[in-house]
């Protein structure tokens, strides 16, 4: 039962026990990190659109979930498969009346008529892309077509959301995608320009990064897995996209594309740009508080509404709006005074990785 449960964050912030589950394990596409890949030999497992409704239903009634998360290998046919898995979502909305969230997958090449379905369905839907082009795709889903089955689809949802009847009780509120990171040879930059570029486009509310772990019994069993730090890094660099106003020009790499490993980017950017800082907490605008390290959207927040009631004098005032005060220490100035000494990791330049902030490859002229 503990691996069918999973917590995600709702768009609205709000967390959700989610039911995460394949409406079957059975697959006709051979991606090659994939223990649900043709010909691999694995018990067969499948749900009928009334089973796994039903199913639902009870843990749902049991307080055991509170949402879907729908996804599926694709059994017999793309089509086959995801008229099956609308069928359940559709059993759930207008028999079992279930007015709660769920998010469905799309799966690469479903028809137009199948996005339209998921569009007047579901709360969230996902076509992932896995890697951040055609020839980085091949290496991993060598099946799949980047452009014609995945970033198509990409589009067409994007349109449909945007043409969504907000009045109506169903709908998407947003489409996500998701990231295969390092079984390609792909580089960070690769990964977050096209990131960047679809939420600038199409809109986009989350992109998801999954670190690359071998499978045994799969033709990728031997690479070397993915380190967890690589993938965390993406997260932090795609939050500064989505929350911090950042520029791919101002994202730091490596000689090699990279993201370094031993500072968080944000902080990186800080100490290539010293004319900034430091700054005063009590006087700058939002725009430059929220370049400052350890302070977060909500930091920023209180500390516009705090300091219109009173000065800011204090690290531990600081840290009770939920300041990082040990990164921030250097980078900023309370009531003119700047307090406690930066530490040296504040203050050593970035030498073991030299980083750069021209981004000299564009990947994703296809958007």
């Amino acid at each position: 039962m503990g691996r069918w449960v999973y917590p995600a964050a709702l768009p609205d912030g709000r967390s959700v026990l989610l039911m995460k589950v394949l409406m079957s394990n059975v697959c006709e596409n051979n991606c090659l990190y994939c223990v649900n890949r043709r010909g691999n030999d694995r018990p067969v497992l499948s749900f009928a659109p009334d089973e796994l409704a039903s199913l639902f239903m009870k843990m749902f009634y049991a307080n055991l979930v509170q949402g879907l998360f729908l996804s599926s290998a694709i059994f017999k046919s793309v089509r086959r498969t995801m008229d099956r898995m609308l069928a359940t979502v559709e059993l759930l909305r207008y028999r079992y009346r279930f007015q709660g969230y769920i998010h469905l997958k799309v799966l690469p090449g479903a028809g137009i008529s199948q996005l339209e379905r998921a569009a007047r369905l579901a709360d969230r839907v996902s076509v992932n892309l896995e890697a951040p082009s055609a020839s980085r795709l091949s290496k991993i889903a060598p099946q799949k077509r980047f452009s014609e089955e995945l970033l198509s689809r990409i589009r067409l949802l994007s349109r449909l959301i945007k043409q969504a009847n907000h009045g109506k009780r169903y709908g998407p509120k947003g489409q996500t995608t998701q990231f295969v990171v390092g079984a390609a040879g792909e580089s960070d930059t690769e990964i977050l320009s096209v990131s960047k570029n679809l939420y600038d486009k199409l809109d986009l509310s989350r992109i998801y990064f999954s670190a690359f772990q071998p499978a045994r019994g799969t033709p990728l069993e031997g690479l070397k897995p993915t380190p967890l730090l690589r993938e965390h890094r993406l997260y932090q660099a795609d939050f500064l996209f989505r929350r911090y106003g950042f520029s791919m020009e101002e994202i730091g790499f490596t000689e090699e594309g990279n993201l370094p490993l031993g500072k968080d980017p944000k902080t990186i950017w800080a100490e290539g740009h010293p004319e900034f800082f430091p700054v005063e907490v009590n006087t700058a605008p939002k725009e430059l508080l929220m370049r400052v390290p350890g302070f977060g959207p909500l930091t920023v927040k209180r500390i516009l509404h705090i300091r219109t009631e009173h000065r800011i004098r204090s690290l531990d005032q600081l840290k009770r709006m939920g300041a990082v005060t040990r990164n921030a220490l250097g980078y900023v100035l309370l009531d003119g005074h700047l307090p406690g000494k930066p530490s040296s990791s504040q203050l050593d330049i970035w030498q073991s990785e030299p980083v750069s902030f021209a981004v000299t490859r564009n990947t994703c002229s296809f958007l």
